[in-house]
């Protein structure tokens, strides 16, 4: 275990490699969403000022750690303003480059060790391209049943932060020999949930606190983690067209400058009561998602 300490030797060449890999990536990303949007493939219509507010709200919050997926996908199933089976392409094309914002901005600001860094972060990414690869190819109902057990659990999460339930982590800013190869297989598996919809952020924050790290150096793990993810899966779900262009293009919009908003601004609030709302909305959606593949609708 690799603890705190003022120096950082070493450092800046292992993560700028990442970062300039991260600009790659979102640069591809960015490339192939251009393409479908020019050929209009899926429409890409003008958003709403209620998806835009949205968006701009859901990725403020997210870069404080709450995470967007789970409200978004609530959101998205009260208001039926897109269809389950496109949620998860939705969520990942919407918020990719939004998050890789967020992840540039963490890594510079927060020290983490960079080893830990750079192991987690590419396992993440390799888990979500090949859980793109399946999930891109599902129908609705598994999704539907995915998304809805995803949701209990994010909301469990949640409400055991709340509750005190979880530990608040140790002083380190990295993992090391087994602890650092479970962390990895951990991330791995949060690559392949991202593609459904399951977002990284609580499950990873919580883990990596219950293995000794500092929780301050898990939200550069989480972040830069999920900027790789939603790209890698953004690229596979554009190509597919399976995400709903509109509410995708509201999300970026909008969520640029509340990710910015959020991370030079606000960095920390008081988010109790705010996260045991969304426990609420979470948990009601879940059991909506749930009810409806249950009963073979769509939306």
């Amino acid at each position: 275990m690799r603890h705190l300490s003022g120096e950082h030797a070493g450092m800046l060449n292992p993560v700028s490699w990442l970062l300039a890999i991260m600009a790659l990536v979102s640069l591809a990303f960015a490339v192939t969403w251009w393409r479908a949007w020019r050929i209009n493939q899926p429409p890409h219509g003008r958003p709403s000022p209620l998806l835009l507010a949205f968006g701009g709200v859901s990725l403020f919050f997210d870069t404080l750690g709450i995470g967007n997926f789970a409200p978004t996908t609530a959101f998205f199933r009260m208001t039926r303003l897109v269809r389950d089976e496109l949620i998860p392409g939705t969520l990942n094309v919407g918020s990719a480059l939004p998050v890789a914002i967020e992840a540039f901005a963490f890594i510079s600001a927060i020290q983490v060790d960079p080893l830990t860094l750079v192991v987690l972060v590419p396992a993440a990414f390799a888990g979500s391209v090949l859980g793109a690869t399946v999930v891109s190819r599902l129908r609705a109902r598994p999704i539907q049943i995915g998304m809805g057990f995803a949701l209990l659990v994010g909301a469990c999460f949640m409400a055991a932060t709340n509750l005190g339930l979880v530990a608040g982590g140790g002083d380190a800013i990295g993992f090391s020999g087994s602890t650092l190869v479970s962390a990895a297989a951990f991330n791995v598996l949060l690559g392949g949930l991202n593609a459904l919809g399951i977002g990284n952020y609580a499950p990873g924050l919580l883990v990596f606190s219950f293995l000794g790290l500092n929780p301050r150096s898990a939200f550069p793990i989480v972040m830069g983690s999920a900027a790789y993810m939603q790209a890698g899966c953004g690229i596979r779900f554009v190509k597919t067209g399976r995400f709903d262009g509109t509410a995708a293009l509201a999300m970026t919009l909008a969520g640029i400058p509340g990710v910015l908003l959020a991370a030079y601004v606000v960095k920390s609030l008081p988010l109790e009561v705010l996260r045991w709302m969304v426990v609420g909305v979470v948990t009601y959606a879940s059991v909506l998602m749930l009810s409806a593949a249950r009963k073979g609708e769509g939306v």
